[in-house]
């Protein structure tokens, strides 16, 4: 949620980020000013009354002690009077901030300078390259083939016991997934971030606090009877951990990251590209997540970015990393970089990553503070990104290392999976 001194400090700069976004509610700005402006008159009248109550009660208890009996019971009609006119004077500044907050909320983070200009994903600039794209044979498969071929994985089964797009692994599917997780766990530990095992499920203020709500409300599964949602990502609890609470500058940068299985509805999601695993309805991830002070922030992001990409090089995987256009960033993000690796047999690029910072926009939702020795309380920055989403990793590893013996791991899988080929 953008703070309001940015809004009043340049209401222009706000409209014209915006205007990077393709925002199509500039005139939200001057209506949330002009909110502001009237809950400020609005407080000042009820302090106004506060304060006539406050002096009065005082006049009362003084009359009290001088025995002027009819004088303080005047004096306490019109401190009934004042009640009820105060009492209609609160309502008025509570519906001016009901509306004055239901407003903020439809605004997103202004996007970095750094932001290109564009609307749709065709914008996205290309930063860099990676990896090598495999040249294979003419009779290569898809990763739905291989998986039905290798008896990795059991859609049907799957859509028995749940429904589609939810996929049972089986065998060595389900040790391969184990080994991707169990690898990208110790790469982000050994890397100084500490690992957490939070709940799958969370509350509304919790999804509310990274910006689920009521941004993404439709993607997410909702238990209605306890008002529960199933976690789109573990960011949601995990950065939520530090939810009202003053972290020491000591204790900064904040460092996590965690494995969890993810849950999004996908709603509208069909056709070609959608088969396989390209999207599922639940799926395994890791993330990492960092909590900073905010003149190192975008220095973290470069290095959250080189980490993913060096664990892109480990899975010896053909990638590239692009900066996401105002169109096509999520609604909390300032700037967002996205990781995609090259299926070969799709011969397209699958999304595996996106790694992000988004500055106050989280912390102040959920007041995520730190303080330093002798200053003042001030907004952390947050940021995340995918360290990573396997569904698509499985995917490129199947396609881009099928032989006529197997799938070939890669080095950095055969500890892990015991073996060096799937066969």
């Amino acid at each position: 949620m953008l703070q309001i001194t940015t809004l009043r400090q340049d209401p222009e700069r706000v409209k014209e980020r915006l205007g990077l976004r393709n925002f199509p509610q500039p005139g939200l700005v001057d209506e949330l000013l002009q909110d502001d402006e009237n809950i400020r008159l609005q407080k000042g009248i009820t302090e106004k009354l506060q304060a006539s109550l406050n002096s009065i009660s005082k006049e009362i208890g003084m009359l009290m002690g001088k025995g002027e009996k009819a004088a303080a019971e005047a004096k306490k009609e019109e401190v009934a009077g004042l009640k009820k006119e105060l009492a209609a004077e609160a309502d008025k500044l509570s519906l001016l901030e009901h509306t004055f907050n239901s407003r903020l909320l439809q605004l997103p983070n202004l996007p970095h300078q750094s932001v290109p200009a564009g609307k749709t994903p065709a914008d996205n600039q290309v930063v860099r390259e990676g990896g090598t794209k495999p040249d294979l044979a003419s009779d290569a498969l898809p990763h739905w083939e291989l998986i039905k071929k290798y008896n990795l994985i059991d859609f049907e089964t799957g859509s028995k016991l749940t429904g589609s797009g939810f996929p049972l692994y089986k065998g060595k599917g389900a040790k391969l997934q184990r080994s991707l997780i169990q690898f990208f766990l110790d790469y982000n530990t050994s890397a100084g971030y500490t690992e957490y095992l939070p709940p799958l499920m969370v509350n509304e203020a919790t999804a509310y606090g990274t910006g689920q709500l009521p941004d993404k409300e439709g993607q997410m599964y909702h238990i209605t009877e306890d008002g529960f949602y199933m976690i789109p990502t573990a960011e949601v609890p995990v950065t939520n951990i530090f939810r009202d609470e003053i972290v020491k500058a000591t204790d900064l940068p904040v460092k996590m990251t965690a494995y969890t299985p993810c849950f999004r509805r996908e709603a509208g999601s069909f056709g070609a590209d959608v088969r396989g695993l390209n999207r599922v309805h639940q799926f395994d991830k890791v993330e990492i997540i960092q909590l900073t002070e905010p003149s190192l922030s975008y220095i973290t992001l470069d290095e959250m970015v080189l980490h993913v990409e060096r664990l892109l090089q480990f899975l010896e995987l053909p990638y590239r990393i692009l900066r996401l256009c105002g169109g096509d960033m999520g609604f909390t993000s300032a700037l967002t970089y996205d990781f995609e690796v090259y299926s070969a047999a799709q011969q397209k690029w699958l999304e595996v990553s996106s790694v992000s910072n988004f500055e106050t926009f989280q912390t102040n939702r959920m007041k995520i503070r730190y303080k330093e020795e002798g200053g003042k309380t001030q907004l952390l920055h947050s940021l995340n990104g995918s360290s990573l989403a396997l569904p698509r990793i499985v995917a490129a590893l199947l396609e881009n290392n099928q032989t006529a013996e197997g799938i070939n791991l890669p080095q950095a899988l055969h500890t892990y999976f015991g073996e060096a080929t799937i066969k």
